[in-house]
């Protein structure tokens, strides 16, 4: 994958959550974690797959394959398969996300066999998303999900700020001096927009139910920090994405907070790329 996908907290929980991979009915795969790159030593002959491509614009690509060992897709926009170099690392990216599941999913369909249990197919896909296009960056998230034979998949967001001018790209967090830098420029807005957040998703649902961990404010550094234009020329808005259990459990999904750049956000940013930020109007 390009980036690290998750934190120390959600794979905690999600240890918790599912640990054995006891399941006997395959689950429809929900959006989960990535998958690792166990290979076996004689490992089981992948079948044809089922594969298919969606017609897309010019630099668009859409790959999907599907059999009874894994389904995999992985797409990105035009925008981003037009710049060769960028095109060029996505495409790694596909290659190395599709060898690591079908060797996850090859150990785990001998282990289901030598132990006499169902095997359910693994799963995994990652669509590339643009937030902001401006005249010298591109800004994406990679929205992925994996399914490994738990009781449920696991699901996560990674960004990719591309710089145009020297033809490299960086996760967006990148761009600030530091995660606490931010969290201390949004000051308490973060916890009042997450706690907003937490009551709509948790209507009619008594207080009892929530473990403290889920009732309490959440740092940027547990956070996938994305940035976005409402102007087309400089990033003026930042996201912060909490995915499944960081900031509630894994039924409340995932939350996405945005909040305008200001003067105390414009400080947090490194100096070398202030000029591309401006304050929101």
């Amino acid at each position: 994958m390009l980036f690290c996908r998750f934190l120390p907290l959600a794979c905690l929980m999600l240890a918790a959550c599912s640990g054995k991979n006891d399941s006997t009915q395959a689950p429809q795969p929900t959006p989960s974690a990535t998958a690792s790159a166990a290979a076996t030593a004689t490992p089981t002959p992948a079948p044809s797959p089922t594969a298919s491509a969606t017609a897309t614009p010019s630099g668009a690509n859409s790959v999907k394959e599907q059999n009874d060992l894994y389904s995999f897709s992985y797409s990105w926009p035009a925008a981003a398969g037009n710049i060769p170099a960028l095109a060029r690392q996505l495409e790694a990216s596909l290659e190395k996300s599709k060898r690591e599941l079908i060797a996850d999913a090859q150990k785990g369909k001998e282990q289901s066999d030598s132990n006499g249990f169902p095997y359910n197919a693994h799963y995994y896909s990652e669509d590339w998303k643009v937030v902001a296009n401006l005249p010298h960056w591109l800004s994406l998230t990679g929205k992925f999900a994996t399914y490994t034979g738990g009781a449920h998949g696991m699901y996560g967001l990674e960004t990719l700020v591309w710089n145009k001018k020297v033809g490299r790209g960086f996760p967006a967090v990148e761009m600030f001096t530091s995660t606490k830098a931010v969290g201390d420029a949004l000051g308490d807005r973060l916890c009042k927009a997450l706690d907003r957040e937490r009551a709509k998703k948790r209507k009619g649902t008594s207080k009892g139910q929530i473990i403290d961990d889920f009732k309490k404010c959440v740092g940027v550094d547990q956070a996938t920090v994305l940035v976005g234009s409402s102007n087309g020329r400089t990033f003026n808005r930042i996201g912060l994405w909490f995915g499944p259990y960081v900031a509630g459990p894994y039924v409340e999904g995932a939350y996405e907070l945005n909040f305008p750049v200001d003067k105390a956000l414009l400080e947090a940013v490194k100096p070398a790329y202030r000029e591309e930020f401006s304050k929101a109007r």
